[in-house]
């Protein structure tokens, strides 16, 4: 009989970051023996958009080894905790070519592989304040005119009425005057 261990890996499915900030990329393990910075590697692929290739681009095995080259380089930090059962990694000002999945696998001897964690960053671009600001003013400013304009509609509507009630008073008044006496 051949036991078969085996590592279960969590990440966000879906990140959203804008451009030129940084974004941590979850991933946490959880592992049936004991996990330490000596028995665990870790490593990160990416897929870009509209590709089935995947290329490694973080790897961690006691220490990290953070990219030398490449897209990433200078944008791919360690930030996990092996004994935290956390693998997660930072990318620093990020761009829209990190676009793309991003892929943790953890192994921990001798659990084997399991299954892989996939987030997917989107990378928008940032909304400047005066956007901002203009965007407000169209909003608040059709507001205020629709108030306005519902506020002459039911000013108008009462006016109105309040007329035709006294036009009505009027009429009544007038006809018991001119209504001829009987006795």
């Amino acid at each position: 009989l051949h036991h078969v261990w085996g590592i279960e890996i969590y990440t966000t499915k879906e990140v959203e970051a804008v451009n030129g900030t940084n974004v941590k990329l979850k991933c946490t393990f959880t592992s049936t023996h004991p996990v330490s910075p000596r028995t665990v590697t870790v490593s990160w692929m990416f897929r870009p958009i509209n590709s089935q290739i995947a290329v490694r681009m973080f790897y961690y095995q006691e220490v990290p080894y953070p990219p030398d080259q490449g897209l990433f380089k200078g944008h791919a930090v360690w930030s996990g905790d092996i004994n935290g059962k956390d693998a997660s990694i930072t990318l620093h000002e990020v761009q829209p070519t990190f676009n793309g999945t991003y892929i943790c696998q953890v192994a921990n001897p001798p659990d084997a592989h399991g299954n892989t964690g996939e987030t997917v960053l989107r990378v928008v671009d940032k909304v400047s304040l005066s956007e901002i600001g203009l965007l407000a003013a169209i909003v608040g400013g059709s507001c205020g005119i629709i108030l306005v304009l519902l506020s002459i509609f039911v000013a108008v509507r009462f006016y109105r009425r309040r007329q035709k009630e006294r036009f009505n008073e009027m009429e009544i008044d007038e006809y018991i005057k001119n209504e001829p006496t009987v006795w």
